[in-house]
């Protein structure tokens, strides 16, 4: 069972705009960070946008000024809104969380099954 949830992904045509959604579940002392990747098939996993339990954000080249991803620390969410979307935006998107379990662990890197975003021409 994984212990990300994403949901909001579908099929949008150019220029439009998704919102995804990422719930972390689980046992969960602490989050440091959240975050997004993507990956097409036959390529390998790429950063889109990450954020820190500080509000920190960073973002790949190629999304910055049309996505913007985002927390919620008290609820363990992250978002990603995503606009202007281009048909090579196409991909399966990843939740990502360096999480903490408990109090006398450290941190371990969680990952979600993926939700297929398709952007049409």
């Amino acid at each position: 069972q994984s212990q990300l949830v994403e949901s909001g992904g579908g099929l949008v045509q150019a220029v439009g705009s998704l919102k995804l959604s990422c719930v972390a579940s689980g046992s969960i002392f602490s989050i440091a960070a959240m975050g997004w990747y993507r990956q097409a098939p036959g390529k390998e996993r790429e950063l889109v946008a990450t954020i820190t339990n500080a509000g920190m954000t960073n973002y790949a080249d190629s999304v910055k000024g049309r996505f913007t991803i985002s927390g919620v620390n008290a609820k363990n969410t992250v978002y990603l809104q995503m606009n202007s979307l281009k048909p090579e935006d196409t991909d399966v998107y990843y939740c990502n969380a360096k999480k903490r379990p408990h109090w006398y662990t450290g941190y371990v890197e969680v990952w979600g099954q993926g939700t297929l975003v398709t952007v049409s021409s």
